[in-house]
């Protein structure tokens, strides 16, 4: 069901995977943990429980395996080692689950790092506007030499054959406000993109955004007058 190879997985050992639609469609991204033989635990974004759980509950095929909702609070550890890996934040971190633990970074600093690492979210940059590839989780959350699962076709044929339209990358807006959700990106007369996360840093704005792949990585592009370069 999900487009990693999770049986590979030893007791303890994690890995990112998504959750798709037959036609490649994002229903949720997923951290898989192997608890035990026959135990997964798949943790998703708050709000995103339900949604996974109904799904796999229509596919279900064998009664021997049981589908239930869990909730867990977690934390981010910067530089820790024992816990679930993370390469959210383009810095050695881990993520620990159900622990009382006082914030060191506040969230600003957080996301900061996680657009800097050109990291997608879902609501920000993950919908189901978006296939994987063009958030370049094809990279970190896919599998091509296992099996069938819904969105596998799409997703090799992609891989294998076509390319994307449009790739997010990492901007450095001109001036301090931060841009609207789905602000236009242009280069020349074209509208060619849009910013999808947003962070200030220091006199400038740090943002994800997805651009049409023909613009050049180095080219300069505009949000209305403000000036936007790769970052």
């Amino acid at each position: 069901m999900v487009s990693n190879d999770v049986e590979a997985l030893a007791i303890g050992d994690a890995c990112e995977a998504l959750l798709l639609t037959p036609k490649a469609r994002i229903i949720a991204p997923l951290v898989v943990l192997r608890r035990a033989v026959d135990d997964f635990l798949l943790l998703t974004e708050e709000g995103l429980g339900e949604r996974v759980r109904a799904t796999l509950v229509r596919a279900r095929f064998a009664a021997r395996c049981e589908i239930e909702q869990e909730t867990h609070t977690s934390s981010v550890v910067l530089g820790g080692s024992d816990g679930i890996p993370t390469a959210d934040f383009g810095v050695q971190a881990i993520e620990v689950l159900d622990e009382s633990l006082e914030p060191t970074v506040d969230e600003d600093e957080l996301e900061l790092l996680r657009i800097r690492a050109g990291t997608p979210r879902y609501g920000r940059e993950l919908d189901d506007r978006v296939l994987p590839a063009e958030a370049g989780l094809d990279r970190r959350a896919v599998d091509f030499e296992k099996g069938c699962y819904p969105g596998q076709e799409p997703i090799a044929r992609q891989h294998y054959r076509g390319r994307v339209n449009r790739e997010l990358r990492v901007l450095e807006i001109e001036g301090p406000q931060l841009p609207a959700y789905d602000a236009e990106l242009t280069h020349g007369d074209k509208v060619v993109g849009r910013v999808t996360s947003a962070a200030r840093e220091a006199d400038h704005v740090v943002a994800l955004g997805y651009v049409r792949v023909e613009i050049p990585r180095d080219a300069t592009l505009l949000l209305g007058e403000r000036e936007v370069r790769p970052a």
